[in-house]
């Protein structure tokens, strides 16, 4: 007859120096070694993935050191316009005399939207006009290349009106600059401010900015594009805005400088 076992005698299991109980062997399907995420290594000693890291400038998730983030989406764009629209109407109370002067291209779709906006809040439309600042970029000699003209539809003269130009990225302050000289050929204002849905810095002229919907700090080698979802130009393809919903991207490009 074979031998009663240790479970039916009653024995305890035998334990190893020091009082602790021998270590159990391993069960064949066990679950493997959780991984310790603090430390970014698993039990195994392998590297566990590194989680995305969120942007703290931008607050973008960003999972790689390159590409291209999205900044704001459409729903951000049209909630920061509308803060803007009630703060030209808390500035003006007439506005029969604000004049909206969006530059080409990103500026077209904001300005169309600041005017459903002041509209709404004011029960009045100012008008909305269209400069292209092509030719009087400072850079266009310098280049040697032929620019690309866009629509210019300027209603009427500028004499004594409140301009407000509407840009979508202000980098330099360079594009500001020569729109400020392109709106002289239209009269003489009495006073221009301008509107940037976002203010990337790195002015290397004295532009100031009167609405800003968000600032975004930037290094060199970023860069920060208005852009409709597909990135697909209106139809006339004369720069008169963008289609579909619109976002603003960061692009990373760490060999631009």
């Amino acid at each position: 007859m074979a031998p009663p076992s240790r479970s039916q005698t009653g024995e305890r299991p035998a334990r190893a120096r020091g009082g602790s109980p021998a270590a159990a062997p391993a069960v064949s399907g066990a679950d493997p070694p959780a991984e310790d995420v603090s430390s970014g290594r698993s039990a195994r000693g392998g590297h566990a993935a590194t989680p995305a890291t969120t942007d703290a400038r931008t607050g973008s998730n960003s999972g790689s050191p390159g590409g291209t983030h999205r900044v704001l989406d459409d729903v951000a764009i049209r909630r920061a316009l509308m803060r803007i629209g009630h703060e030209i109407v808390e500035r003006y109370e007439d506005l029969s005399d604000v004049f909206l002067v969006a530059i080409p291209n990103g500026g077209v779709p904001l300005g169309r939207i600041l005017i459903e906006n002041i509209a709404k809040i004011a029960d009045i439309t100012v008008p909305l006009g269209i400069l292209d600042t092509t030719l009087y970029r400072d850079d266009v000699i310098v280049t040697g290349e032929r620019p690309r003209l866009r629509v210019t539809e300027m209603p009427s003269s500028v004499d004594e009106k409140i301009i407000v130009l509407v840009e979508d990225v202000v980098n330099t302050g360079r594009t500001i600059r020569a729109a400020m000289d392109a709106l002289m050929d239209f009269g003489r204002p009495r006073t221009v401010q301008v509107v940037a849905l976002v203010d990337r810095g790195h002015r290397e002229l004295p532009i100031r900015i009167d609405y800003v919907g968000k600032n975004i700090p930037t290094q060199p080698g970023e860069i920060v594009t208005l852009r409709g979802i597909g990135d697909v130009e209106a139809s006339d393809g004369a720069g008169t805005g963008l289609s579909g919903p619109l976002e603003v991207v960061l692009e990373r490009c760490p060999g631009r400088h």
